[in-house]
């Protein structure tokens, strides 16, 4: 008897052992993947930066530090609870319940989930800051970041990721949307990058454009004032990116958790390859002035990245470089599109994530063999995934593009949406910020490069386009 008091005792030990090490290692690795989310603000900012003109680069990188400050203090408040609070008797549009982080002490395991996913939460408006860029009022986009970050956001996050919301919720022992089987949206093309694409779009045609952009006399005024700003920024998104998809396991104590996260590395590696050559190859032999366009090709990278963001663990490698390609071409449709309606997106937001965020959402639907054990149910395959994607991507837009338009609409009409063209021409920095610069000037003499007027060449040793 004594001999079976131990054992049972160390059994008891050692499973209460191995329970703690399972929940130290997926601890760890959501945390250590929401900072890699959490660096991509730096991604953003910087790439943010470099594309607006000098005059306003302090006031673009303040704005990206209110998505950050501002939204994460909406989603400790409000956001949290819309997007993953399920009350015991939940509904299929919007959550309740740990607002301010209520009942977090009952289950520790719920701080790492509110960090990983109020990162994902604060990209959404991150991406509208940009579209809008140079012509926008500080306080109107704060006001519209909290509306994303408390609600228009949230709630798609609860339809989709919370378990019990109309893109995916149990019935009879199965998950199910209600078109038919629940949403495969892996990390977040149509939930986060969508989300954001729609938002960007609504603002920048609510906002108008920037004063003067569409004057053929002034074209390459509107030229980005720091292209190394832009690939650095690019860089860091990318390297962001392997938190933002393998991290979205959830999970790291098992065989099975390492292949898919490796799996989708390597997906989140080849797609932005391929989009990325597709657009240079585009823009130096097809689209004018055929020139090597290195600003497109990071765009070309971030296109790739947010067309595999949805399907990167459901499909093969051969299948993300499909994804990618079409990605490229996509994101380079959407980018002329825009231009031709002349609808000014300083960071072409809504190419890169509303158009390629589409393309995901849709690609998940296409791609993935049920074969494989990747939880693939492709179209190509014979699978019935697609309507569901559809059937997501719609309510989306018809989501994100209502809400947004009512809030910029009110935003416009109570003054708050739009710089005025004095301000504008004369550089937000200069009227708005202290220090009235962004770069010092005794530092661009010391490099022998001259500004003058707007300072719109660039200080830090790039010229600009002749």
């Amino acid at each position: 008897n004594a001999l079976n008091a131990s054992i049972t005792a160390l059994e008891a030990d050692l499973a209460t052992t191995l329970s703690d090490m399972n929940e130290s290692m997926d601890t760890v690795w959501m945390l250590v993947a929401a900072m890699l989310v959490f660096f991509m603000h730096a991604g953003f900012s910087v790439l943010e930066a470099g594309c607006v003109r000098f005059k306003n680069t302090q006031n673009i990188m303040a704005k990206n530090l209110m998505v950050v400050t501002v939204g994460f203090l909406s989603w400790y408040v409000v956001g949290y609870s819309v997007a993953l609070g399920v009350s015991p008797t939940p509904n299929r549009f919007a959550g309740s319940g740990g607002s301010l982080m209520d009942g977090f002490w009952d289950d520790k395991s719920l701080f790492r989930v509110w960090f990983f996913q109020g990162a994902f939460c604060a990209t959404g408006a991150t991406i509208v800051s940009g579209a809008m860029a140079e012509r926008t009022q500080l306080g109107g986009f704060t006001a519209f970041t909290v509306l994303m970050t408390c609600a228009i956001y949230p709630i798609v996050i609860y339809w989709g990721w919370s378990g019990q919301g109309i893109f995916s919720y149990p019935e009879n022992g199965a998950s199910k949307s209600l078109v038919g089987p629940a949403l495969m949206d892996f990390a977040g093309s149509g939930l986060v990058h969508l989300v954001g694409g729609i938002g960007a779009l609504v603002g920048a045609i609510m906002v108008g454009p920037r004063c003067g952009r569409w004057d053929e006399d002034e074209d390459g005024e509107f030229e980005a004032h720091n292209i190394p700003f832009c690939i650095l920024g690019t860089f860091f998104l990318w390297f962001g990116w392997y938190g933002f998809n393998p991290g979205s396991t959830l999970q790291m104590h098992t065989a099975q958790d390492g292949y898919t996260a490796s799996i989708v590395a390597v997906n989140t590696t080849l797609a932005p390859c391929c989009a990325a050559l597709v657009v240079f190859a585009l823009r130096a032999l097809v689209c004018e002035p055929k020139k090597l366009d290195v600003g497109g090709m990071c765009n070309g990278v971030l296109a790739g990245l947010v067309s595999i963001t949805g399907p990167c663990a459901f499909v093969k490698s051969f299948e993300a470089v499909i994804i990618g390609l079409v990605g490229g071409c996509i994101y380079q449709a959407a980018s002329m599109g825009m231009r031709k309606a002349k609808l000014d997106d300083v960071v072409d937001a809504f190419a890169v994530h509303g158009a390629c965020g589409l393309w995901g959402l849709v690609a998940a639907g296409l791609f993935g063999d049920p074969k494989e054990g990747l939880g693939g149910n492709g179209f190509f395959y014979s699978g019935d995934q697609l309507q569901t994607q559809m059937f997501a991507a719609l309510l989306i837009i018809l989501w994100v593009g209502g809400i947004s338009g009512i809030a910029f609409f009110i935003l416009m009409r109570i003054g708050m949406l739009r710089i005025s063209d004095e301000i504008q021409r004369e550089g937000a920095d200069n009227v708005e910020h202290s220090p009235r610069k962004a770069y010092s000037f005794s530092d661009a003499k010391a490099m022998g490069t001259f500004c003058t007027g707007d300072m719109t060449s660039v200080v830090v040793g790039v010229p600009r386009h002749p």
